[in-house]
Order: C-alpha cells, then structure tokens, then sequence
C-alpha cells in the first residue's frame, strides 16, 4: 500500500523541475490540469502526453513511480469507464439486450483514461520534485497577501505541509497494521462488499488511536521548540524565482499557445 501513494513523497534530485522555485511549480500544475480538463481532441492529447512525459525525462523521476498513484483509483477509473461505454449515446456497437456499448461510449472512456493518467502524473511531478517545507513556504508567500484580511496563511500552509508528508506515513501504519491483523487470521479479501468493509473496522482503530498519538507528539515537539507561529520566524533558506523560472513560464506559455492555438487559427 505504502508504493502506491505517491502523494507526499519527495525524490531527491538536481533536475530543472527540482530546482524551481516552488511557486512556480504550485502554479504550473494547476495550470496544466485545467489544461487537461479542456482538452478534448486527439491532437490536443497527444501534444500534452508528449510535454508530460518530456517533463518526466526532464525530472529524472522514474515513470513506474509516478504511475504508482494511479492504483488506488482503478476502481473509480473501472466504473467511470463502465459508465461511459454503456450511456453515452452514439453509433451503436454491440448491444446486449437493452443496453448498447457505443463508439461515443468507447472513445469517451480511452479520453477518461488517458485524461486521468495525465493529472497523476502531473500532480505526482510535483510533489516528487520539492520538498515538504519548500512547498509549505510557497504555499505560505503565495497566501501572504490574505493576511491583510485575517487569514493565518502561515497556519493553512503549516496544516497543508503536515498533511502531505503524513500521507505516506500513514499508509505505512495502515499497512503495518493490517498485516498484524492478517497474521492474527484477519481476512481482508474474501465475502461480500459489507463483509469487507466490517473486516476494515479492526484496522481503522489503531488507526486513529496511532494517528492522534502521532499528532500529539508533533504538538509536544514543536511546543518544545517554542513554535509560536509565522510572528519572528526566519527560515534558513529564501526561496526566490530565478531566470530558470522565467525561462520554465516562457516555456510553459509557448506549449499552452501550441496546444490551443490551432482552436482559435480555425475560427
């Protein structure tokens, strides 16, 4: 369980993309899934898988880590693609009884595959390329200017920063624990939807009873530290954008007018 989270995890390296600096990152990814999201020929697909996997090569990060991610979502990828095939209407295929399987229904599937495997891969990159704290601090300067109006954006990005790097501890517990469990007889994969979810309970408890322990000695450490916030806090490093993110956000800019451009030379 704990290799298919990619989430939170960090990969050390001396790459282009590890060496943005982290608003840029945060930027450009969402960017790139609203990107993904509109999007909606063949054209424009190819164009974006082959500048997503240009940025893998370029990250250094190997591509059956990035597709980890995908794992604990092939069965949500399974019944929307279900759903597709069978109720998008369209050019009959093959019908069985009632329900017919559609060309429309099959293209929108593949779209939905690849579509989903594209927005992994592109959150993967850049949560594998930069550090928990670096994202924390970009999160931090980027919400800088709420705290005119009141909002603690040194808090929100400490909460976000916290979460990210718990994820994959957690799933290590989670899998630790269910192990324990297996070997006292604990039977996760046999029965029924209802019997399996029953078999979870006994893992979900020391789940939360290890989590909140977790937490409290977080607290207990930083209090220890005399944490008190954002007020009088340096940091060690400054993060800082560079000519290399000028560089990137022309780059960026020019795949963006490349893959949209054709929509508006056609009007």
């Amino acid at each position: 369980m704990m290799g298919n989270i990619t989430l939170g995890q960090y990969i050390p390296g001396e790459s282009v993309l590890h060496r943005l600096d982290p608003r840029s990152k945060i930027i450009w990814t969402v960017l790139l899934m609203v990107a993904v999201f509109m999007i909606n020929t063949w054209q424009e697909y190819v164009i974006m898988g082959a500048f997503i996997a240009i940025l893998l090569i370029i990250s250094g990060i190997p591509v059956k880590q990035s597709l980890k991610g995908l794992k604990p979502l092939v069965l949500i990828l399974a019944i929307t693609a279900i759903l597709n095939i069978f109720f998008v209407k369209g050019t009959p295929l093959v019908k069985i009884g009632p329900v017919a399987i559609t060309y429309e229904g099959l293209i929108s599937a593949v779209m939905l595959f690849f579509r989903l495997v594209m927005l992994v891969v592109a959150a993967s990159l850049m949560t594998l390329t930069t550090t928990p704290m670096a994202m924390t601090d970009g999160i931090e300067r980027m919400m800088k200017p709420l705290e005119r109006i009141g909002v603690p954006a040194h808090e929100i990005a400490m909460m976000m920063s916290i979460a990210l790097r718990f994820i994959p501890t957690l799933m290590e517990e989670t899998d630790r624990i269910m192990k324990a469990q297996a070997s006292r007889g604990a039977d996760f994969d046999t029965g029924n939807l209802l019997k399996r979810v029953k078999s979870f309970i006994p893992v979900l408890v020391p789940l939360f009873v290890s989590a909140f322990k977790r937490a409290d000695e977080l607290a207990e450490a930083m209090e220890a530290r005399c944490y008190r916030g954002s007020k009088g806090r340096t940091r060690l490093k400054q993060i800082r954008f560079t000519m290399l993110d000028l560089k990137a956000s022309l780059a960026g800019i020019l795949f963006l007018i490349l893959l949209f451009g054709p929509r508006f030379w056609l009007w």
